[in-house]
């Protein structure tokens, strides 16, 4: 009996790829604007704060405007998801985009909390239509080492653009605390690009000119989810130097805004160095996953062991340096196990995943520094558990891979 032949993937033909490089900066530019809603308004809460001061409850609220566009987020990404697969990824992200502009700019007009509250909830489902069809769109186009090198350079344009709307919304702010808002209307200037510039994507035909049709995979629901709890965690892993530094530099005695400044850009740019060198590494990626949990728990542990600020930096930076290279692995991962035609499905539950764990970081770190005595002391139990998940995670993989399962053409 002959041995059965297994047909290349289909993920490795394009019907449809984009000429140049102007839809993927567009879709680089895309995917910069969630991130804006999660640090443009950093700098003016207090000031917000001050203005509604005679609202009940405000004490709570302000902040939960800043935040409550993640949470929309990753509650709507997985509708946003089917939705992509239904509708169509271009038309959803160019109409998202607009709505993403006219809610984003809203406060500018509304003088009561609730609707600004409100407005930002819209952001949020904006934002989730945005960003699930910008990664999806790069698994459309692209296959292979390209695709996960602009997978890796989405990462390190998002990190890049955090620090650049950060202080953004600082020099606005110092105007007024609703100045920083009128950025959210770069939407309607990179909206009618995405309709110009980027190709309606299709299926691959391979399928239907083959004499014998290949059969189409069932949603990978158990991969999926293995894949999506990992992104959960890494995202706690991912977040947790941006959001908890300037505490830890407060512990230490280091209050000057301009040193929280400077040690959040070199974080970032570490991150940034993560992303460039997840497109330099070898094509093996069996024990990937692993070895980057163990760096990132590494920086971990140099931060919660830290009595001084050089040794706290240099954790922070084997920290993010992990987690530049620990994000592409995962959307790679995760864009490995699907098809065209879930495709849009799937990225919406990655990415609901990764912003819940967004949502979570605060979160787990605050119910943390209380059973663990300190901020550090929370953060160097954060890595350890990072680094007994590498070991979980080392001892899976050196099981054996099914042949011809998806696992075993493109291991993590």
């Amino acid at each position: 009996m002959p041995a059965a032949v297994i047909p290349p993937s289909r993920d490795h033909v394009r019907d449809t790829v984009p000429a140049g490089r102007l839809p993927a900066v567009v879709l680089m530019a895309g995917s910069c604007l969630p991130v804006l809603g999660a640090v443009l308004l950093a700098p003016v809460l207090p000031r917000m704060q001050d203005h509604f001061g005679g609202v009940p409850g405000s004490a709570a609220l302000v902040p939960v405007v800043l935040t409550v566009p993640a949470l929309a987020l990753a509650l709507l990404a997985p509708f946003a998801g089917m939705i992509v697969d239904r509708l169509g990824r271009k038309r959803l992200l160019v109409a998202a985009t607009v709505l993403y502009a006219l809610f984003g700019t809203a406060p500018l007009w509304l003088d009561s909390l609730h609707a600004i509250l409100i407005s930002r909830v819209l952001v949020g489902v904006a934002e989730a239509a945005i960003m699930t069809a910008c990664t999806t769109l790069i698994g459309d186009y692209y296959s292979g080492e390209l695709r996960d090198r602009y997978l890796a350079l989405q990462t390190m344009c998002a990190s890049a653009s955090a620090t650049v709307f950060f202080v953004l919304g600082g020099v606005l702010g110092a105007a007024d605390w609703r100045a920083p808002f009128w950025l959210y209307a770069v939407g309607l200037l990179i909206a009618p690009v995405m309709a110009r510039v980027l190709p309606t994507p299709l299926p691959s035909k391979r399928g239907t000119e083959s004499q014998v049709p290949l059969p189409r995979r069932p949603f990978p629901v158990r991969r999926m989810a293995g894949v999506c709890l990992l992104t959960v965690f890494g995202a706690v892993v991912f977040y947790t130097v941006p959001v908890e530094m300037a505490y830890l530099l407060d512990d230490l005695g280091t209050d000057s805004t301009g040193t929280v400044g400077l040690v959040t850009a070199v974080a970032s740019a570490a991150t940034v160095l993560g992303s460039v060198l997840f497109t330099r590494l070898s094509p093996d990626r069996r024990h990937r996953l692993p070895a980057l949990l163990l760096l990132c728990a590494a920086g971990f542990l140099l931060m919660g062991l830290a009595d001084s600020l050089p040794l706290l930096i240099a954790g922070a930076v084997v920290n993010c340096v992990g987690t530049g290279l620990l994000l592409p692995s995962l959307v790679t991962r995760a864009m490995s196990l699907l098809e065209f035609a879930d495709r849009g499905r799937g990225m919406g539950l990655w990415t609901a995943a990764f912003f819940f764990g967004e949502f979570l970081c605060p979160l787990v770190l605050l119910a943390g520094k209380e059973p663990a005595g300190s901020l550090a002391s929370a953060v160097a139990f954060l890595g350890v558990a990072a680094a007994v998940l590498a070991a979980v995670l080392f001892t899976a993989a050196r099981r054996p891979v099914p042949a011809g399962s998806p696992d075993g053409v493109r291991q993590q």
